[in-house]
């Protein structure tokens, strides 16, 4: 299934606690195609802290600067990496994934968490699905 920004953000209500939205926000993200992780990890300091997700075990704390995540959250920026096996540093919370995205949430200039989605295909995410998840981190921001 093949979910779109407006389904996205019929979820997304800042009056309700974080954690349900963010919850619900995975679970619609992880019906995309060919994946095997969707969830976000939230900032405490220099380090992110596992959130809601939907998928296999996942690391629970990632230090700034370190893994895919770590990295986005340090640069503000979106990561794509075609092939995990080649990013310097990556950390494997599972074995399956193969490509991943990672789009920060940033609120008034600082990063209050990430969006995390992994494949177990090769090349899984290009400018469509960075356009679309770059769209929902900018829905959440109301949330945080």
């Amino acid at each position: 299934m093949e979910i779109n920004i407006e389904q996205v953000k019929s979820i997304i209500d800042p009056s309700l606690p974080l954690v349900s939205v963010l919850s619900n926000v995975s679970s619609l993200l992880n019906k995309m195609e060919g994946l095997n992780w969707a969830g976000f990890y939230l900032v405490k300091g220099d380090e992110l802290y596992l959130g809601p997700f939907q998928g296999e075990l996942a690391c629970t704390i990632i230090k700034k600067g370190h893994g895919v995540c770590g990295t986005a959250f340090e640069r503000k920026e979106t990561i794509i990496v075609p092939n995990v096996l080649e990013f310097k540093g990556h950390i494997a919370c599972s074995s399956a994934s193969r490509s991943e995205i990672v789009v920060p949430i940033i609120v008034n200039d600082n990063v209050v968490g990430v969006i995390d989605i992994d494949s177990p295909i090769y090349d899984r995410f290009h400018d469509e699905e960075k356009a679309f998840v770059e769209q929902v981190a900018k829905a959440l921001e109301a949330c945080f």
